[in-house]
């Protein structure tokens, strides 16, 4: 069922202690990866400037409640993060948004906990970005739809910022309170839906984990895979529709059969969900669209899919059973995959 949503703008106060030892977290990334560059996913939504003010916007739309950070003053909002005024964090808005349609009820395509909806199987983009390993090779036509969420733009907070927070199914009136979200409300149940999935236990065989921030992504992906790893993901050229892409001459397998593979989840700040498992092969792949596209495109191959929902997404549009042949699909350009280098 898909819900006609207004982006709220809300008023986020919570009060956080700063230290002089706590570092930005692009610092961070460096101290612990010095030879590893960062993903334009993860760059992307950098708050680069987190003690510093910032125009800001919170809002709930597009599949989920999000934080928009950009330079400049205006009708914008502001945000400061353990620096002027006390020390404190504060998003308040000023201006309203467009209407957008949001289905709450549809889950993650890539937990693989859960049956597909009938909305997922006919309107949810990532249907077209499942595929199967025999077809990953150069000549391969595809049609694929690679979106970038102009609604999902949460950026990372510090960790000391967000672990201030508390992200826990016994704490949503809490959460929903520092958020000005109403209770039962759409907005309401998207944000109990990201932290209901985070809650729930793995498939046998996989490590899960939701990142509330760059710094705990970092310390999940090398406490499982160490430090000398390549980190990943999808890039696109321009944004564009439904196509036919080619798979290009240059596919590359990225580590054996371990990764850490992160999903950009719906929630106010930039939220992860990540798992590490022994049965996935990473690729990059090449790719080009009918329109003259070029996708640097990162595909994830699951090689033991035995213990997914038989309903799972990937299961009802590639015609296949669990367990019977591996399981391929695209990132979409918010994703990331951490493998050894």
């Amino acid at each position: 069922m898909e819900y006609r949503l207004l982006p709220i703008f809300t008023l986020l106060n919570i009060a956080l202690v700063a230290t002089h030892a706590a570092l930005p977290p692009e610092v961070y990334w460096k101290s612990v990866l010095p030879t590893t560059p960062m993903p334009k996913a993860i760059t992307d939504i950098l708050y680069s400037d987190w003690v510093e003010e910032k125009s800001s916007s919170v809002h709930v739309g597009g599949g989920g409640v999000n934080v928009h950070t950009g330079k400049g003053g205006g009708s914008g909002t502001t945000v400061n993060v353990g620096g002027k005024g006390g020390g404190g964090v504060n998003v308040h808005a000023g201006h309203k948004g467009k209407p957008v349609h949001v289905s709450v009820g549809s889950k993650s395509p890539f937990d693989y906990v859960y049956a597909a909806t009938e909305t997922q199987l006919h309107d949810d983009p990532n249907v077209a970005l499942f595929f199967l390993e025999k077809d990953l090779h150069s000549g391969t036509k595809l049609d694929l739809h690679f979106t970038r969420s102009t609604s999902n733009q949460a950026t990372f907070l510090s960790r000391q910022v967000a672990d201030s927070i508390p992200f826990s199914s016994n704490k949503v009136d809490f959460i929903f309170n520092k958020f000005s979200v109403k209770p039962g409300s759409e907005e309401a149940q998207i944000m109990k839906n990201t932290i209901s999935e985070c809650e729930e236990g793995g498939i046998k065989g996989e490590e899960k984990y939701c990142a509330t921030s760059l710094e705990s992504m970092v310390d999940f992906s090398t406490s499982k895979l160490g430090n000398n790893v390549e980190v990943v993901s999808t890039e696109v050229d321009k944004e564009t529709g439904l196509q036919k892409y080619t798979v290009a001459p240059g596919v590359k397998k990225l580590s054996g059969d371990k990764a850490v593979v992160c999903h950009k989840q719906n929630y106010p700040y930039a939220v992860f969900y990540c798992h590490k498992t022994e049965t996935t092969r990473a690729y990059s792949v090449p790719l080009e669209g009918t329109n003259g596209v070029r996708v640097k495109a990162v595909a994830v191959c699951h090689t033991d899919t035995s213990e997914w929902n038989p309903k799972h997404l990937a299961f009802q549009v590639l015609k296949v059973k669990p367990g019977t042949i591996p399981v391929c699909h695209f990132l979409p350009e918010d994703h990331v995959v951490w493998v050894p280098k």
